[in-house]
């Protein structure tokens, strides 16, 4: 067919139309020139660029990119425009051609195709196949039925043909079954129906699908595309190694299988004999077809539903002698020294652990259906040399997989495995090192490489994290085995430790003390494995018990006295180091908890060498020029206070027995003088804690002791004095010591000076920092969170502690609640500059220069935590050091009286029930809360939603709306101003502008913006279907019923969907999605919230569709869109109305598409369907618009688990693909 089918108007050219081609042909040039032409000017330029984006607006356009790109003596980038001029064409107006012109647009394609040769440039020929891809896309199968056939022809033809076949069949094996692609999408299962048809033999579709549709034929031969690529590589192998033209083509052959893999029925993959040529292809001397021969095969390994036949045939392989001696040698030779990091070497030695590792899991599965003749001796030492590798990277695959293995009831328990367990035991107590915790420029290995694969801060410590439970997991289950042997081996491993804990290290020196040094680090692994080996001991005696096993108490007796005998050894050492004393502490209370646990003399013992401790550090004198060393000493001594309480609340009954003896101690250390009033309360809450726990005792005489305890805290509550300071601000800056804080920032005229961490204190502001210390003591807030705290911890509705709190508390709330209430409300204003009466109109801006806080944030700020601590107390008498002392009273009197509340909840209704709590609580924390910090308003976000959480049902309708409606219009109102300011920062940004303290700020915005999203997320999201919660008691179920709590909440989701965060956006269109079908009811409520739906959400979806930061979630905002449209259109007009009221939308567009989303169609083609329609209002990234290259090869989803978050140790799991049952469905 001639290019005439393709003019304007279908007829044929004239004389003068053609001559008015040639012309525009001859400007492309001329345009093209001038752009790639280094001399020209920028104006010329853009000038160019804007001709040559018109002429693709122009009729012609097909006819002028077919003559450009036809043309071989044109220089590669003018043909390529041609091709783009075509891509264009197919692309956008495609739709709209007659059956001629898509008819003469495609042999034109097809003639490109046909005229492809070696001296192509390969960018050329991948854009012609990709052309090849977009037009079949919209016409295969429907009026282009011989497509397969014009495949095969080419195939048979030349090298660089063949290659462009492959091209066409890997990105058309991707765009159906791959990566989401609006027009794929639009066409349904069609055009997967027939990909599945055209790669599979066609006696494996007779076979698998004897009743499938065959009136419709689109595949040429009975071969299929997956045996001719099979035997491809096959010749290559044979014949091709010799010939580098070949290579390239080899390499994209596997990188097609690769693509084919995740969805092709697995026995066509075993009848094609692709496992054969995959595992010649590692072999191969070229990387490029070792990693895709790796990647092949671990996306092969990672699909699930195999059958025993499927195992035979695809599976047992992978573990033959030959297999095994291969992998084993291309691992070897794949390991990369830190030092010098060959990136394609060690790229393919992580992929081909992840492959290992996918395999490795059917050794756990289906071992039954494996061969006797497996060499899994071989395979499993292969396992832990990879385990053993320098790079954590490499190794945390098959860390992953070993505790798969050793927990696995098939083969855990094997002689193959078990020998491999001691070497598996010390790599992973090695392995335990705490690696965040070292330097940065640390030579360690592990260290150069993990900065090589992981470039953010929190991936690295979620990575880590990981790593480091898959350890403990793996000693866990080693103890499990073999429990006598093991912990025995663990505890004189840890005697060598501790007794060569300074080897090659100098002493402990105060001066140059860090908490992270080798010594401490080296400890903290080995306890780490010892806390590993205790859980997996009490996982094996529990397990023992279950079964009734009589001869347990055979190896508990023995080995429950050696680690008793072990620890007392232990606690008689004596150690300088306060941060390695602290972890010594705690492993002893770790003993007490785990295998001692119910032993009263040990309890006691260690109850007594905590005390010691405590001793010691108090009495340890304080040394100059060492804050670092200062600090971790009084930190040691608070951490065993605290582990004095956790041994109270967990072994109160063992205490009580030697009570008396534990009451003058406790006695006798609180009355020196060096301990304070907080260590004070800490000590008697230990007191307080077993009188209130313990069984034996009588009820009068312990509520007589416990309101000893509490009578001082509850006298400060009762002070008329306290009343009469929080009936104002002014009462409450003396409250705090701050009474002559305006009068002295006056006078020090502190707003003409720049820095005030380099102007020292006088002597009055000294002595005014030393007055709001005291001050803040004075308080009962620290007492009667340690007190009501301790009182309420771990206990349970209507057990005995319970019920003694709740009796003691409950006659003290009405006295607390009221000034509390007043304190929190006070110390938000402390923000609020009208609270400022007495500064002159120059000093306004000081409140918030003194309430600006100082943090160090992970990845932005520089120098270490500990760097940032000590430059704060060489500040500390300074007027920043004052600034710190006000922001320090403050943070008190704030976070502990919301963890008050919290505690307060914990009582239940004796909290709930207090009439008329709800309102004054709601303007107490929020009510002059809109000028504290993002910081500070985090704060209240980690406080105040348990309050929420942990109302009873009956008492939400009173309590709930007022604390939820106050705190949304907070949020909402503080959160979007705060993005607003980010932002406008962003576009009046300057050269003077302070990088880091910006990269801070919204760093710290973002974590507040999640938190309030995950909060939205919790109450809204529908319960899971295990939940043991009925739905009609839920806080989702009473919010969606309650219009007045729902309204801030849906405000708050509209205008969170246009803050830039993606992850919070795409939680919160989820969340939207939930609620949907809740409002299709026609009531008057339902419909209110519709219309709010169908109106100010949708547009809030459109406009974030429409920016191109979004460009990562647009699939997540079209499902909302979709979702949208599809519950509402038929109850209201507005979302049409809208939709029409958008640049280029027709009417026959939209209702054609709102049609479409009211039939019963999946949720990717409804997506796909909005995204079509709003495809010219979508944001295009900037790697669409060409102006840099799209990122190369990513993560795998393996490797994006290990860097997020927790992942599960035990039981790993196989990743979910593209199976069988997904084709199968295709062509029910």
């Amino acid at each position: 067919m001639s290019s005439s089918a393709l003019s304007s108007n279908g007829g044929d050219h004239s004389s003068a139309h053609q001559a008015d081609t040639s012309y525009t042909d001859t400007q492309i040039l001329r345009a093209l020139d001038l752009i790639y032409d280094p001399r020209s000017s920028n104006q010329h330029r853009q000038d160019a660029s804007q001709y040559l984006e018109q002429v693709k607006a122009q009729d012609q356009a097909p006819s002028h990119g077919y003559i450009l790109a036809a043309n071989k003596s044109h220089p590669p980038v003018v043909r390529h425009y041609g091709l783009s001029l075509l891509e264009d064409v197919i692309r956008h107006r495609w739709a709209g051609y007659t059956a001629e012109q898509s008819l003469a647009l495609r042999e034109w394609v097809l003639k490109l195709a046909q005229g492809v040769a070696q001296e192509d440039p390969v960018f050329i020929r991948n854009k012609i196949a990709q052309l090849w891809v977009e037009i079949a896309k919209r016409s295969w199968v429907l009026d282009w039925m011989d497509m397969d056939e014009l495949l095969v022809r080419l195939w048979d033809g030349s090298v660089c043909q063949k290659e462009l076949v492959l091209e066409v069949l890997e990105t058309l094996s991707e765009n159906c079954f791959g990566k989401e692609d609006i027009t794929t999408a639009l066409r349904g299962t069609e055009l997967g129906k027939a990909c599945v048809e055209i790669f599979t033999p066609s006696q494996i579709m007779i076979h698998h699908f004897p009743r499938r549709d065959t009136s419709i034929n689109v595949r040429f031969g009975s071969e299929g595309w997956l045996s001719r690529i099979s035997k491809l590589l096959d010749w290559y192998s044979q014949e091709g190694q010799n010939k580098p033209e070949l290579q390239t083509c080899a390499v994209k052959a596997l990188s097609t299988i690769k693509s084919v893999i995740y969805w092709i029925i697995l026995r066509a993959i075993a009848t094609t004999n692709c496992i054969q040529r995959i595992c010649e292809s590692l072999m191969m001397p070229n990387k490029a077809m070792q990693l895709v021969a790796v990647e092949a095969l671990s996306a092969l390994y990672n699909r699930p539903n195999y059958t025993d036949e499927d195992v035979r045939d695809l599976v047992w392989p992978l573990f033959k002698h030959e297999t095994v001696d291969t992998l084993r040698t291309l691992y070897q030779w794949s390991i990369v020294d830190a030092n010098n990091i060959d990136e394609e070497k060690y790229l393919l030695c992580k992929k081909l652990s992840e492959m290992i590792h996918n395999v490795g899991q059917f050794l756990d599965t289906k071992l039954d259906y494996i061969p006797k003749a497996a060499d899994l001796p071989n395979f499993l030492d292969l396992l832990l040399r990879i385990v053993q590798n320098e790079s954590l990277h490499v190794s945390i695959a098959v860390l992953h997989l070993w505790i798969q293995l050793l927990d696995s009831d098939s083969i855990g328990d094997s002689p193959p495995v078990m020998s491999l367990i001691g070497p598996l035991l010390e790599i992973c107590s090695k392995r335990l090192l705490r690696y965040e915790a070292l330097p940065e420029d640390s030579n360690v290995p592990a260290i150069l490489f993990l900065k090589e694969d992981i470039d953010t801060i929190p991936e690295r410590h979620a990575f880590l994290g990981n790593h480091a439970r898959f350890c403990k997991d793996i000693v866990n289950c080693i103890v499990q085995k073999q429990p006598l042997d093991a912990i025995v081996h663990i505890l004189d491993q840890t005697d060598q430790v501790l007794h060569r804990l300074y080897d090659g290290e100098p002493p402990m020196n105060a001066q140059t003390y860090s908490k992270t040094s080798i010594p401490a680090l080296k400890l903290d692994a080995q306890f780490s494995v010892i806390e590993a080996s205790l859980l997996g001991y009490s996982r094996w005696r529990a397990v023992r018990r279950a079964k009734k096993d009589d001869t347990m108490t055979a190896i508990t007796g023995p080995l429950n006295h050696k680690i008793q005998q072990w620890c007392i050894r232990l606690m008689e050492l004596r150690f300088e180091d306060p941060t390695i004393l602290q972890r010594v502490v705690n492993l002893t209370v770790e003993f007490v908890e785990s295998t001692l646990k119910g032993n009263g003399e040990f309890v006691i013992r260690v109850f007594r060498f905590i005390f010691d401790m405590m001793k010691v550090l108090r009495d340890t004198p304080e040394q100059p020029k060492a804050f670092i060393y200062n600090e971790a000493v009084v930190e040691c001594r608070r951490y065993c206070g605290q582990q004095l309480q956790r041994l109270a609340l967990r072994e109160a009954d063992q205490l009580m027995t030697a009570y008396g003896e534990i009451e003058a101690i406790v006695s006798h250390y609180c009355q020196s003088t060096s301990v304070d009033q907080q260590e004070h309360d800490r000590c008697i809450s230990v007191l307080f804690v077993i009188v209130q726990r313990a069984a034996n005792v009588d009820p009068q005489k312990r509520e007589a002791r416990l309101e000893e305890f509490i009578a001082h805290v509850i006298q400060t509550w009762q002070d008329p004095a306290l009343s009469a300071s929080l009936e104002n601000f002014a009462g409450f800056c003396d409250l705090l010591g701050l009474s002559n804080l305006q009068n002295y920032f006056i006078s020090r005229k502190v707003n003409e000076i720049e820095d005030w961490a380099a102007a020292p204190l006088d002597d009055e502001g000294q002595a005014l920092r030393i007055q709001m210390e005291a001050a803040r003591d004075n308080l009962p807030l620290r007492a009667t969170k340690t007190f009501l705290g301790m009182s309420v911890e771990r206990t349970e509705p209507g057990t005995p502690p319970y019920r003694v709190a709740n009796a003691i508390w409950s006659k003290y709330l009405p006295i607390i609640l009221p000034n509390l209430l007043q304190l929190i409300s006070l110390a938000h204003s402390f923000s609020d500059p009208a609270s400022w009466s007495e500064l002159p109109l120059e000093l306004r801006g000081i409140p918030a220069r003194v309430l600006r806080d100082r943090y160090w944030q992970v990845g932005i700020s520089s120098g270490s935590r500990d760097d940032f601590y000590s430059q704060i107390e060489e500040t500390k008498l300074t007027m920043e050091g004052l600034a710190s002392t006000i922001r320090s009273s403050l943070r008190l009197v704030r976070e502990t009286s919301y963890r008050l509340l919290y505690s307060m909840s914990l009582l239940g209704n004796t909290l709930y029930d207090y009439q008329g709590l709800p309102e004054p609580l709601s303007r107490a924390v929020f009510g002059n809360a809109s000028l504290l910090t993002i910081h500070q308003t985090g704060m209240i976000l980690a406080g105040i939603p348990p309050i929420i959480y942990n109302c009873p049902p009956h008492a939400r309708a009173h309590f709930v709306p007022p604390l939820l409606i106050a705190m949304f219009e907070f949020l909402d109102q503080k959160v979007s101003t705060e993005w607003n300011g980010i932002e406008q920062r962003k576009g009046a940004g300057g050269p003077g502008d302070d990088l880091v303290e910006e990269m801070k700020d919204e760093a710290i915005l973002r974590q507040l913006t999640n938190t309030c999203v995950s909060f939205v997320v919790r109450l809204l999201e529908p319960d899971s279907p295990n939940s043991s919660q009925p739905s009609s008691t839920s806080l989702r179920t009473f919010i969606l019923a309650t219009p007045p709590a729902l309204k801030p909440l849906i405000l708050f989701c509209t205008h969170a969907l246009r803050m830039h965060d993606s992850r919070a956006c795409g939680l919160i269109t989820r969340v939207l999605r939930s609620l949907l079908s809740v409002f299709t009811e026609p009531t008057a409520d339902a419909a209110s919230v519709r219309e709010y739906l169908a109106s100010d959400v949708l547009k809030a979806c459109i406009e974030s569709l429409h920016d191109p930061y979004f460009v990562d979630i647009q699939s997540d905002l079209a499902l909302l869109i979709a979702g949208i449209l599809a519950s509402y259109a038929a109850q209201t007009e507005t979302p049409r109305l809208i939709l029409l009221s958008l640049p280029g939308m027709t009417v026959q567009g939209v209702d054609a598409a709102l049609g479409k989303l009211m039939e019963k169609v999946d949720s990717k083609k409804r997506g796909a369907l909005v995204l079509k329609l709003l495809e010219g209002l979508r944001g295009v990234s900037v790697s669409e618009m060409g102006r840099l290259p799209k990122e190369g090869r990513g993560r795998s989803k393996l490797e994006e688990r290990y860097v997020q978050g927790s992942v599960e140790g035990l039981k790993g799991r196989k990743g979910s693909s593209p199976d069988l049952g997904g084709v199968a469905d295709m062509f029910a």
